[in-house]
């Protein structure tokens, strides 16, 4: 039990740490906080989190958060459904849909390939994405994994399971950030950027 606090606000504090990116102190202010508020405003973050839990589902197709058996991008049918964005989570695929600039659909993963976390191919949506690209109507796969050691081991598994297919196989590119100075960025990024320059 959280010292100080009675068991009940113990409990709540410690169940708030579990959460990703709250720390214990940050679950004690959240609770002081709530103990603030007034009883109705807690009861509607109470429904609020159970009606999301219990209608919120993964999309049948491609593994993003749906409140339907599909959800609003893969039932567009204004997309390009020929080109596919392979993603490792939901946050992703809101990541790029905030830039406007893509207008295929996505392929969330829930994961990526990391051995040491007992996370194999089999823990992942990778059969799924292999049945999608088998259907005929894909004509290329935009690898859009994260850029650390487990991002790129998943995207060159994948580039080997589905070479025999005939698609397109894509990375997206990495390099320099906008508005940065070259002198402040790291090694491993200006060699990425340089490998992938595009002409003027």
């Amino acid at each position: 039990m959280s010292k100080g606090y009675s068991e009940r606000l113990a409990k709540l504090i410690k169940q708030l740490s579990k959460l990703p990116g709250i720390g214990p102190k940050s679950a004690e202010r959240i609770v002081l906080h709530m103990m603030k508020q007034e009883a109705h405003e807690v009861e509607e973050l109470s429904k609020a989190l159970v009606d999301a839990k219990t209608n919120t589902f993964f999309c049948e197709e491609c593994g993003n958060l749906s409140e339907n058996k599909l959800c609003h991008i893969c039932a567009d049918t204004t997309r390009d459904h020929s080109l596919i964005c392979v993603v490792e989570q939901p946050k992703d695929v809101i990541a790029i849909e905030k830039t406007s600039g893509f207008n295929g659909i996505y392929h969330v993963l829930l994961g990526a390939l990391s051995p040491i976390d007992g996370i194999g191919p089999r823990e992942l949506r990778i059969e799924k994405l292999i049945k999608r690209v088998s259907g005929g109507k894909v004509e290329e796969i935009i690898l859009a994994t994260n850029p650390n050691a487990e991002g790129e081991a998943t995207a060159l598994y994948i580039t080997e399971i589905l070479k025999t297919k005939t698609i397109k196989i894509t990375r997206i590119a990495r390099g320099v950030p906008i508005g940065s100075n070259i002198e402040y960025v790291d090694q491993a990024t200006l060699q990425r950027a340089m490998e992938a320059r595009t002409a003027m």
